[in-house]
């Protein structure tokens, strides 16, 4: 260039004018149009070379006498590698509101569409190298494994709800005719979910799970009530009016309970945000199912009750001949079961099929029986269908894991439906004494009652804050025993979801180059990849050609796919495969692979020492220590991406630091992360505040008196330097689909050491050419790595995982305490400017609680509006509207019982109860309260049932004395206890399999079941509550009407 008096400037001006196409519209020919286009695109290195710079003396200059005109890479910011080895990768994000296993399923039929073309060699041993597209990040099984999980809960708790209605009914017919409303409920919930567009995911499956106890309640309260008025019904009374009016006595009560439980959930859709879209199909596929059931319960069910369903006195009077009995018309029931088992034989459902032939053909042959021996017959039919039903429930549910034998699991379900069936069957033998001993101690029971409600907010706000009205901690000895055993229920945001992948995001030194950070990626996910319960390892630094992910080099992600504890199938369930009991080990193909056997034993992945996740990543946190790395919170793919595009930070929970400048910022937060690493409730390994300042910069400073002296302006020098050294984008080609920019630059060794920089030459105004070293200082600073700005402020993070045991918000509420002490204590300066504000899952939890504090009390005061229009009654609307406050207390005391270590630390035959019940540290996440949602829902159901027969029971009741009034109370509550009891049954015990359920996606499942398991369990006392309040205020009537009578005598 300076032989030929050639500037950069000129050549690069002369690439730019080399590369263009044009259109001159048209030219008509022979009636014919013509369009006009002039070509010039460049289409080869050649053409480049070609490029005149200059003509002199009619010689031109060319690009190829000044310049080597070649192919060269991108200037690369990111790496991706394989369990320590280089790969190219690409991401594939899903649209907004797209379904992603749909997305997963188009892309992998692309892939497989375009897997011929990619380009392949022959080796010269003649085998064939080709380029494969290999996922390494795959949502797909944990999609399935989610669903699968829901869907076997909703397959189990159908069944339970089946064994219940069998116990408690004791009769065939009316059993069955229950338990078909939830698999047509379901089958209409579905129906009304493609209606409106709902997509079958883990929340909306979860509301089905949720609404199955309520929908079998329904059944449970219409069939009993009727069956009750068959028995009853006096001779000359059809069987049609004695089911309209068993149907039509308790529509009123059940209509106002599936009122009361969809009302319960209206504030769901009033949430907004991450968890409005979490929960918001629960909400629905919940209503829809109720819906379907109630429809069902109300224009389904009686029709069929009229159909096969018979009174005492009927079935007495049928013993004629047994052959005749084919031609009743009850009998339609016994032959479509039969044909139904014949169907089932056939599809191959041998044993089902099997059990259900014997039990039809049982109830048809039964009227030939002696007349002494025919009460066995529907006595056999109920014993092998409940022996039938526990047995599939059993094999479907496996409570005590997949290791354990079926006889053992067996024994565990006959365990568990025996002692709670077995509790409710002695409190009903016991009500009517219990109940005549609350009525004669009103005022005693009414205090165990408060006594309940006491401690559940005690369990929930902590006794200080419950009971502190009445002393102080540090006065009162026992206060502060009862605060330490009873502080609060810790709040979150989200309960944590175990996704199946780890999200490793260490960072490490801002200065680090590229291939340094790579050295160090390579060697950290090579050791991750040892680990043996670990199925792969992909790691990045820094950011790809996307502007989705702006990470800086220093920034790591790793996912770590791990391993599940029990090899499953392609559909995500855990297979069983054969076991040789001679070698006490699993027998292999010829291949090497585990053999597929359905009587087989499930495969363990884990070594003995790994019990959970938690346990998989301290195994990565320990191989992934190095010199230069971080530490890295506890990440998993999904959650980490909801929060950075919430909040911008890669932990949930943290602190966001704003300020004048970076240099301030970061010292702010460097002290803020050392005061935070001595907290015990902050994981010290994982604080870190962002290194801003911290990266090195050239930095060429132009003296504006020098490039004076030349004449040259600021744009002449700046232009230079970013040609020569930096290589300036001027053009693209465009080859097809594809475009490839063309740059102009120095050779890399007159532009790749300070000295070279120094002697770049800039041309001046007469032609000279100046070294830049007399036109720029050079110099070496810190600068940012990258540059952070919230609402025009600069900021930077302070992140943290709190430590265990330690809930997101109580460690955010821990660590404002400890800044307020040190800012009052003078140990910690905040610097003019400086402002920091909480950020993370913090900031959702807050909003959200805003949220429910309005929405909750709107639902209440809804359902208490509705209780009013259905008894017309303020106090008895009351009456059951306290069931309320007992089912909430039920619900924060089972919580708080949950978070003690004591609680279920029992191993009965070797079973853990507490991994079992799942029971742990659960805090009162948004989960939690859309269980309590709909838990609100439910809690007044009994009361509903008693309340409208205790009125029902009085309505001309008049001139009752106390001992009437008590007497007709006791009846009538002894008249529903039975549908009440069972109801409350069916709902507990259709919860057991989410509660013991170790699948995917019980998570979220379970805090969300606990607050009904607790609420609905207390809501018993219910049954006993709304008669003593009733009989109360009946007797204050007597007491008043009495009072009123001696004054008017006395008068």
């Amino acid at each position: 260039m300076l032989a030929h008096g050639v500037t950069i400037g000129q050549i690069a001006n002369s690439v730019r004018q080399a590369n263009l196409d044009v259109g001159a519209r048209t030219l008509e020919i022979n009636r014919a149009e013509y369009l006009i286009r002039g070509l010039g695109f460049i289409e080869a290195p050649e053409d480049l070379e070609e490029v005149v710079i200059v003509s002199r003396m009619h010689t031109p200059l060319r690009v190829k006498d000044v310049a080597h005109v070649q192919f060269g890479p991108a200037l690369r910011r990111g790496a991706l590698d394989v369990a320590g080895a280089e790969a190219v990768g690409g991401v594939v994000t899903v649209r907004f509101g797209d379904n992603p296993l749909a997305v997963i399923d188009r892309v992998r039929a692309r892939v497989a569409e375009i897997t011929p073309g990619l380009p392949s060699r022959t080796m010269p041993d003649g085998t064939v190298a080709k380029v494969e597209i290999v996922p390494f990040y795959d949502r797909t099984t944990l999609i399935l494994e989610t669903l699968d999980t829901l869907s076997l809960a909703l397959i189990q708790q159908v069944l339970i709800t089946v064994v219940v209605v069998l116990l408690i009914m004791r009769h065939l017919r009316s059993s069955l005719l229950v338990s078909s409303i939830l698999p047509l409920g379901v089958l209409g919930a579905f129906v009304l979910m493609k209606l409106v567009g709902v997509d079958a995911n883990v929340m909306a499956l979860g509301g089905i799970a949720i609404a199955i106890g309520t929908m079998v309640d329904m059944g449970i309260v219409f069939t009993e009530n009727i069956v009750h008025h068959l028995d009853e019904a006096p001779p000359g009374m059809s069987r049609l009016t004695a089911v309209c009016r068993g149907a039509g006595e308790v529509a009123a009560a059940v209509m106002t309970s599936i009122m009361t439980t969809i009302l319960g959930f209206l504030p769901i859709f009033g949430l907004t945000g991450a968890e409005g879209k979490l929960f918001s199909p629960l909400a629905y596929t919940k209503t829809f199912a109720l819906f379907a059931a109630f429809v069902l319960a109300v224009v389904v069910l009686p029709p069929i009750a009229h159909l096969l369903l018979r009174s005492r006195r009927d079935e007495a009077n049928g013993a004629a001949r047994w052959w005749r009995r084919l031609l009743r018309r009850d009998a339609a029931f016994d032959i479509v079961l039969l044909a139904g088992g014949v169907a089932m034989l056939a599809s191959g459902l041998r044993i089902a099929g099997w059990v259900v032939v014997a039990i039809a053909g049982l109830r048809l042959v039964a009227p030939a029986f002696p007349q002494r021996l025919r009460f066995l017959a529907p006595l056999l039919a109920n014993v092998v269908t409940i022996v039938a039903v526990t047995l599939a429930l059993t094999d479907y549910w496996m409570p005590l894991g997949p290791g354990r034998t079926l006889g053992t699991n067996l024994g565990f379900v006959v365990f568990m439906i025996a002692a709670l069936m077995g509790g409710f069957s002695l409190f009903q033998l016991v009500y009517r004494p219990l109940l005549r001993w609350c009525l004669a101690h009103k005022l005693l029971f009414l205090a165990a009652n408060a006594a309940f409600v006491i401690f559940g907010l005690c369990a929930w706000l902590g006794a200080s804050r419950t009971l502190g009205w009445l002393a102080e901690p540090g006065e009162s000895p026992a206060l502060a025993r009862l605060e330490e055993a009873m502080p609060g229920l810790e709040s979150d945001f989200m309960p944590s979801f175990d996704e199946g992948s780890f999200l490793f995001m260490p960072t490490t030194t801002p200065h680090a180059s590229i291939g340094q950070a790579l050295d160090i990626l390579q060697a950290v996910d090579a050791a991750i990849a040892e680990i043996p319960e670990v199925v792969d390892v992909v790691g990045k630094l820094g950011r790809a050609e996307s502007p989705l992910d702006p990470a800086p080099i220093m920034m790591f992600e790793t996912v770590i796919n791990y391993r599940p504890e029990y090899k499953r199938d392609d559909k995500g369930r855990i297979g069983r495969f054969r076991f040789d009991e001679a070698l006490r080990d699993f027998a292999r193909d010829e291949r090497g692979e585990l053999v597929l056997d359905e009587d087989g034993r499930p495969y363990r992945q884990w070594r003995e020492h790994i019990r959970s996740t938690d346990d998989i990543w301290r195994e990565i946190v320990a191989a992934a220590e190095h010199p230069g790395l971080t530490g890295a919170p506890k990440l998993m793919p999904i959650k980490t991406r909801i929060v950075m595009l919430q909040s911008g930070m890669r932990s949930a929970v943290g602190m966001k630091v704003k300020g004048p400048d970076l240099d301030t910022i970061e010292r702010f937060g460097l002290e803020i992360e050392a005061l935070l690493k001595t907290m015990p409730e902050i994981e010290a390994s994982t604080v870190l505040a962002d290194r801003i300042v911290g990266k090195p910069y050239l930095e060429l400073a132009i003296d504006r008196e020098a490039i004076s002296r030349y004449g040259l302006t600021i744009e002449d020098v700046q232009g230079v330097i970013q040609i020569a050294i930096g290589g300036r984008m001027l053009t693209r080609t465009v080859e097809g689909r594809e475009r490839y920019p063309v740059r102009v630059r120095y050779m890399r060794e007159e532009r790749d050491e300070v000295e070279a920089l120094r002697r770049v030459l800039v041309p001046g105004r007469g032609g000279e050419q100046i070294p830049l070293e007399q036109l720029v200082e050079v110099r070496y600073v810190r600068g940012p790595q990258m540059i952070r700005s919230e609402d025009t402020f600069l900021n930077g993070y302070v992140t943290w995982d709190p430590a265990d045991g330690v809930g997101e918000v109580e460690s955010v509420e821990a660590v404002q305490r400890l800044l307020d002490d040190k800012i009052a204590a003078g140990e910690l300066a905040i610097p003019a400017g400086v402002s920091y504000r909480f950020a993370g899952t913090y900031e959702n939890q807050r909003r959200s609680q805003a949220r429910l504090l309005i929405l909750v009390p709107i639902a209440l005061a809804v359902i208490f509006m509705l209780l009013y229009l259905q008894f017309r009654r303020t106090g008895t609307a009351l009456m059951v509207f306290s069931g309320m406050a007992l089912a909430a207390a039920g619900g924060f005391i089972l919580i708080w019982l949950y978070g003690k270590p004591w609680f279920f630390d029992v191993s009965p035959y070797n079973v853990d109860a507490r991994a079992l019940f799942q029971v742990g540290e659960t805090p009162m996440t948004v989960a939690v309260w859309v269980g309590f949602l709909a838990l609100f829902g439910v809690a007044t159901d009994n009361g509903v049932i008693v309340a409208t027969y205790l009125t029902q029971s009085f309505r001309d009741a008049k001139g009752l004395s106390i001992a009437e009034i008590r007497e007709r109370v006791i009846e009538a509550g002894h008249r529903r206890v039975r549908p009440c009891l069972m109801t409350t049954a069916t709902t507990l015990l259709a919860l057991l399999p989410v509660v013991t359920s170790p699948g995917r996606g019980s998570d979220l499942m379970v805090p969300m079941a606990l607050p009904t398991v607790g609420g609905v369990s207390l809501t018993l006392v219910t049954l006993l509550t709304v008669p003593v309040l009733f009989s109360l205020a009946r007797e204050l009537e007597v007491w008043r009407a009495a009072l009123t009578g001696g004054a008017k005598e006395e008068a």
